[in-house]
């Protein structure tokens, strides 16, 4: 599967840290808002690079902040190590169905920003996230920084298709 058709249909779920145990079982820190979800998957990717591996789930656990995945065919620690660092992959739609003006990290990164009037601000580099609401960072050609708050208020239209978003920031958010 190409980057692109992987994009569309799959999502950053996890990332493998290191093995758990003999018997070919890996840790997973989790990258979505809720490892329960995890429970759902049946079949992922594992991802290093351009490197895609198809994998069925055999198995979930939860330990801590970690995800303990056991994948069909994976039997001892000696297979298990070797996707150390590897992501994890989902299906979209095994993800999370999302409301209106909710988006995946992955859809907003590299996103064109313009304001309000057309100008080009540069491009979504980085979302973070924190109690009140999530924050997208925005990196011009030169490197220079601007977080505008994801809140309807600042952020006036996402267009995934186009690639593009339009904010609308305060004066000065953009010093």
């Amino acid at each position: 599967m190409d980057e692109a058709g992987l994009k569309k249909n799959y999502l950053p779920a996890g990332r493998i840290t290191t093995t758990h145990g003999i018997k070919g079982e890996v840790k997973v820190y989790p990258e979505v808002d809720d490892p329960g979800r995890f429970s759902l998957f049946k079949e992922v990717y594992l991802r290093s690079g351009s490197k895609l591996v198809p994998v069925e789930i055999e198995n979930v656990k939860f330990f801590k902040k970690t995800v303990i995945l056991k994948f069909k065919g994976i039997d001892d620690i000696s297979d298990a190590v070797k996707y150390r660092d590897y992501e994890v992959m989902a299906r979209r739609e095994d993800i999370a169905e999302l409301s209106e003006d909710q988006y995946f990290d992955a859809d907003i990164l590299g996103l064109l920003v313009q304001d309000s009037s057309g100008s080009e601000l540069g491009s979504v580099s980085q979302v973070l996230h924190g109690s009140g609401n999530d924050v997208y960072v925005i990196k011009n050609g030169t490197g220079k920084e601007i977080m505008i708050p994801a809140v309807k208020r600042f952020v006036t239209s996402v267009d995934i298709e186009k690639g593009r978003m339009t904010v609308d920031p305060l004066p000065g958010m953009l010093s």
